[in-house]
C-alpha cells in the first residue's frame, strides 16, 4: 500500500482489491466469494464491524473456496511494517472502546491503515461524547446544541488529504461521514460516489450514499461504478424509497444468480413485503429467516411489528423472551419488548423500552417513531411531536414519523400543520390510502371538498386498505347534494365489502344501506329500496328504521301501485 504519490488512491485499490466484474455480471462466483473475503478483512483491520459482518455473511452464502483458491493476505508495505506496533496497540484499545487511547498512539503515523484508525478513532471519541451529554433521549436539549466536537477539526484535515489526493477508499468514506454530519448534503453525497469508485467493495460506502438520497430522481444523476455491487445498492435504496415491486425484482435476480442461502437477501426480501403490508407474506419469510438464522436479531423488530398489527400475543411474547436469552442490551431487542407491552396496553413499560433502545444508539429510527405512537396513545401530544421530529432529523424518509406528526396536529385541532405533515407522508408513499384519506379529511376540515374528492377517489384507485376511502366520498357527495354519485360511491363501496370474502363487521355497511333505501326510495325503484331497508333490519344503528318506516313505506307505495293497476283492469273490463 503506497502512501506517497499524487496516484496513490487508484495504486491502494487496484493494489488490495481484485478486478471487479461490470454491472450485473455475476457469472464468476468464486472471483465474487474472494472480493468478499478479501474486503472482510480489511474492513475488519479498520473498526468497520458492520461492513465486515455484511461481507462476510454474504461470502458465507456462496460455496466454499478450495485451498488452492484461497487468496493470501494482501502485502505489508514498508510503512505498515514501521507502524505496525502502534497500530497494534491502538487497535486493541480501538476495540475496547478507549478511543481516545487508541488515537493517541496513533498520532503521528503515516501508512494508510494506521492514519484511517487514527482519524476514525478521533471521530467515534466526539460520537460518543456526544451520546453521553444527551443524558435523556426526550430531554430539553433541542437540534443542534449537543455537537460532535471533533468534526470540524476532521473536517480541515481530511479535506487537506482529499485535495492533495491521499486519501485511499476508507479515507474517503470517513471524510463523507464527517461531511454528512455537518449536513453538508451535497459535498458527503460527491465524496461517497468517488469512495465507491475508488473501493467499490466497501459497502458502508454505498450504505452512507443510499441514506443521502431521497428520490429516485436523485438516483438518476448518480454516476456509480459499473460494479456487481451495484445491484445490492440499487436493491436497497428501492427498498428505501419503497419502490418495491422494482427491488423484490433486483433481490430475486440476486438470489436466481447464486446468493440464495443469504440471510441478508431474505430478511431485505421481507421487509419489502413489510412495508407494502403484505402482512401474511412478511410474516411467512420472516419465520423461515428464523428457522435458517435462530440467533439473529437484525430485523426482529420489524418481525415484531407484524406480530403487534396481527395481535399475536403468544408469538411476541416468545420472540422478546428468545431475544432477551440472546441479547437484552440490543436495540432491536429493547422494540421487541416495547412492542409487546404495547400490545397489552402498558404504554408506560413500552414507553421505557423505547427510550432504553434510545440510551444504546440514539440514531436508531425505529425506536423513535415507535416512541411516539406510545406517547400518542397516552395522550402526551407534546412528547410525541418531540419523538416524531428525532425519526425525522435521523431519515428523512420515515414517512411513519411524517403521518405520526400529522395525528398529533390533527389531535391538536390544527388542520394547515397536519396537511402539511400528511402532504410530505404522501410523497413518500404516494399509493398508500392511508396517507391519501388523511389528506382528504384535512382538506374536508378547510372546506376544499374538490381536492378532498380527489385524495379520496385515488385513494380507492389505489387499493383502500381499510375500506373507508369510498364511504368518505359518498358522505361528501350527499353534503353536496350529488345524490346520484353518492348512490353509486355507497353501491362500489358495498360491492367491494361482499366481493372480499372477509367476514368482518364494517361500522359503515348500515350508512350505505339506509342511504340506498331513501335513494332507491325517491327514484320509486321499489324492489331495490325494499331490499336495502330489509338489509337494514340487521343492524342495531338501523333497525327500527329498516323494519318501520322503511319498509312500510316501500309496501305502502307497492301495494298503491298494485290497487291502480287493479283499477285500470276492472275499468278496462267493464268498457
Amino acid at each position: 500500500m503506497a502512501a506517497s504519490s499524487s496516484v496513490v488512491p487508484v495504486v491502494v485499490s487496484a493494489a488490495v482489491v481484485p478486478a471487479l466484474s461490470s454491472s450485473g455480471d455475476f457469472s464468476n462466483l468464486r472471483e465474487i466469494k474472494k472480493q468478499l473475503l478479501l474486503i472482510a478483512g480489511l474492513t475488519r483491520e479498520r473498526g468497520l464491524l458492520h461492513s465486515s459482518k455484511w461481507s462476510a455473511e454474504l461470502a458465507f452464502s456462496l460455496p466454499a473456496l478450495p485451498l488452492s483458491e484461497l487468496q493470501p493476505p494482501p502485502p505489508i508495505t514498508e510503512e505498515d511494517a514501521q507502524d505496525m506496533d502502534a497500530y497494534t496497540l491502538a487497535k486493541a484499545y480501538f476495540d475496547v472502546k478507549e478511543y481516545d487511547r487508541a488515537a493517541h498512539f496513533l498520532h503521528g503515523c503515516n501508512s494508510k491503515k494506521a492514519y484511517f484508525l487514527y482519524m476514525y478513532s478521533r471521530y467515534l471519541s466526539g460520537e460518543k461524547k456526544k451520546d453521553d451529554e444527551t443524558v435523556d433521549s426526550l430531554g430539553p436539549l433541542e437540534k443542534g446544541q449537543v455537537k460532535n466536537e471533533a468534526l470540524r477539526e476532521l473536517r480541515v484535515e481530511l479535506s487537506k488529504k482529499h485535495q492533495a489526493r491521499e486519501l485511499d477508499g476508507f479515507g474517503l468514506y470517513l471524510y463523507g461521514v464527517v461531511l454528512r454530519k455537518l449536513d453538508l448534503v451535497k459535498e458527503a453525497i460527491d465524496v461517497f460516489v468517488e469512495a465507491t469508485h475508488v473501493l467499490p467493495l466497501h459497502w458502508g460506502a454505498w450504505l452512507e450514499l443510499c441514506n443521502l438520497i431521497t428520490d429516485k430522481e436523485m438516483l438518476k444523476f448518480l454516476s456509480l461504478p459499473d460494479t456487481w455491487m451495484k445491484e445490492f445498492f440499487l436493491a436497497h435504496i428501492y427498498t428505501e424509497l419503497q419502490l418495491i415491486e422494482e427491488a423484490l425484482q433486483k433481490y430475486q435476480n440476486l438470489i436466481d444468480v447464486g446468493f440464495s442461502k443469504s440471510s441478508y437477501i431474505v430478511s431485505q426480501i421481507a421487509v419489502a413485503y413489510h412495508n407494502i403490508r403484505d402482512i401474511d407474506k412478511a410474516l411467512s419469510i420472516f419465520n423461515e429467516l428464523r428457522k435458517q438464522d435462530p440467533y439473529r436479531i437484525e430485523n426482529m423488530d420489524t418481525f415484531s411489528n407484524l406480530l403487534y398489527v396481527r395481535s399475536m400475543k403468544s408469538e411476541l411474547s416468545y420472540l422478546a423472551h428468545n431475544l432477551c436469552e440472546i441479547d437484552k442490551y440490543r436495540v432491536e431487542t429493547c422494540c421487541v419488548i416495547g412492542n409487546y407491552y404495547s400490545l397489552r396496553s402498558q404504554h408506560e413499560k413500552a414507553a421505557l423500552y423505547f427510550q432504553r433502545a434510545l440510551k444504546l444508539n440514539p440514531r436508531y429510527l425505529g425506536a423513535w417513531t415507535l416512541m411516539g405512537h406510545e406517547y400518542m396513545e397516552m395522550k402526551n401530544t407534546s412528547a410525541a411531536i418531540q419523538a416524531y421530529r428525532h425519526a425525522i432529523e435521523v431519515n428523512k424518509r420515515d414517512y411513519r414519523a411524517w403521518y405520526g406528526l400529522g395525528q398529533t396536529y390533527e389531535i391538536l385541532k390544527m388542520p394547515f400543520y397536519c396537511l402539511y405533515y400528511y402532504r410530505r407522508a404522501h410523497q413518500l408513499r404516494p399509493n398508500d390510502s392511508r396517507m391519501l384519506v388523511a389528506l382528504g379529511e384535512c382538506y374536508e376540515k378547510l372546506n376544499q371538498l374538490v381536492e378532498a374528492k380527489k385524495c379520496y377517489w385515488r385513494a380507492y384507485a389505489v387499493g383502500d386498505v381499510e375500506k373507508m376511502a369510498l364511504v368518505k366520498l359518498a358522505k361528501l357527495h350527499e353534503q353536496l347534494t350529488e345524490s346520484e354519485q353518492a348512490a353509486q360511491c355507497y353501491i362500489k363501496y358495498i360491492q367491494d365489502i361482499y366481493s372480499c370474502g372477509e367476514i368482518v363487521e364494517h361500522l359503515e355497511e348500515s350508512t350505505a344501506f339506509r342511504y340506498l333505501a331513501q335513494y332507491y326510495f325517491k327514484c320509486k325503484l321499489w324492489d331495490e329500496a325494499s331490499a336495502c331497508a330489509q338489509k337494514c333490519c340487521a343492524f342495531n344503528d338501523t333497525r327500527e328504521e329498516g323494519a318501520g318506516s322503511g319498509l312500510r313505506r316501500c309496501y305502502d307505495w307497492k301495494l298503491r301501485k298494485r290497487e291502480k293497476s287493479l283499477h285500470i283492469f276492472y275499468d278496462q273490463v267493464e268498457d
